[in-house]
């Protein structure tokens, strides 16, 4: 089968290969692979700016339906469809936090995609607790957004602090950032949307899903909207997904007293911030990684309900053949989701 594989450290070094189907164990199934997304990771992986054990499959955003079940497996049919969380592909089990189910801080994790291997790809083996089967009535694209939609899931509802009436800064367009957006405006709060003029295509879906304002922060005075948007209170809710120094600063100066602010963005950096302001305005800080798996039911159960419209999340599709397109276009930010399938 052909695969796109990190075959080597460095930055590139991905190709479309030829390769082994996997071998499933009696504890797993082996999945007929219908979608996989694009991430943010995948790029960094592509870059060599995350962790990565090559050589690996890429890829971790994904739906699939069952073609073979180990002899181990119960309550898993031949042709079911499932969601599957790849972040568990490694992990010990016993530690407190996968006791917990905060598998995210297990120290011995390795998820799929880029410490085993993954989805771009056409068949996987996978073990039953990684599967969440897709709802009745939801096709097999929405279920490959239900990784990403997790994150967006477990930042808005489980991590930040909000209230009806409450305006919000959400700072950073990319996918996970729009997806927060959908998220926050199924709550009918409003919504004020910041990225760069390199974010003009992403802002303007912004617009498109709801925002009640977006901002071009290198073109228009941020501190002015937020002023003229909250009559001079400052926003109650921040959320930066960009992972840039000036996205943070913009988030902690554009917060009124008591205000909550949640990171999600990564910077592989150390930053200069304005941290007085987190005792004077006595700021809730807190940070966002991931998910649980409490969160995947949920997301799953959001998915089932179908009020949530996911119809335009999913920009683009591609042959596997075409991986180079989609990257491309989620690197110029051209894309909310790319999802590939296998030919």
């Amino acid at each position: 089968m052909k695969a796109l594989i990190k075959y080597n450290k460095g930055s590139g070094n991905v190709e479309l290969r030829e390769t082994e189907e996997p071998t499933r164990a009696a504890n797993q199934v082996l999945l007929e692979i219908a979608h996989c997304g694009i991430c943010g990771t995948d790029l960094h992986v592509y870059h060599d700016t995350f962790r990565n054990y090559p050589p690996v499959i890429l890829g971790h955003e994904f739906s699939g339906r069952v073609v073979d079940v180990g002899s181990e497996v119960k309550d898993v049919q031949l042709g079911d469809t499932f969601s599957v969380l790849g972040a568990t592909a490694v992990q010990c089990g016993s530690c407190e936090y996968c006791e917990r189910g905060e598998f995210m801080f297990c120290a011995n994790r390795r998820g799929m995609g880029h410490g085993v291997n993954g989805a771009f790809t056409k068949y996987a083996a996978v073990r039953p607790d990684q599967l969440f089967k897709i709802p009745e009535g939801v096709s097999m694209e929405y279920g490959a957004l239900v990784e990403p939609l997790a994150v967006a899931v477990h930042v808005v509802e489980e991590v930040a602090s909000f209230r009806l009436g409450d305006v919000v800064l959400l700072s950073g367009p990319g996918p996970i950032g729009l997806l927060c957006l959908k998220m926050l405006l199924a709550h009918g709060l409003k919504v004020i949307v910041a990225g760069t003029s390199d974010d003009d295509s992403r802002l303007e879906m912004a617009r498109k899903y709801g925002a009640a304002r977006t901002v071009v922060v290198n073109q228009e005075n941020l501190a002015e909207v937020i002023a003229e948007e909250t009559d001079g209170q400052g926003v109650a809710l921040a959320i930066e997904t960009a992972g840039a120094e000036a996205s943070v600063q913009n988030c902690m100066q554009s917060l009124r007293p008591l205000g909550c602010y949640v990171q999600v963005g990564h910077f592989g950096r150390d930053l200069m911030l304005p941290w007085d302001l987190v005792a004077f305005r006595q700021l809730k800080i807190y940070g966002s990684v991931g998910y649980t798996k409490e969160t995947w039911r949920r997301t799953m159960q959001i998915l089932g309900q179908q009020t949530l419209d996911l119809s335009d999340v999913i920009t683009h599709r591609f042959p596997l053949s075409d991986w180079r397109k989609g990257f491309d276009l989620m690197e110029e930010k051209q894309a909310v989701k790319v999802l590939l399938s296998p030919e």
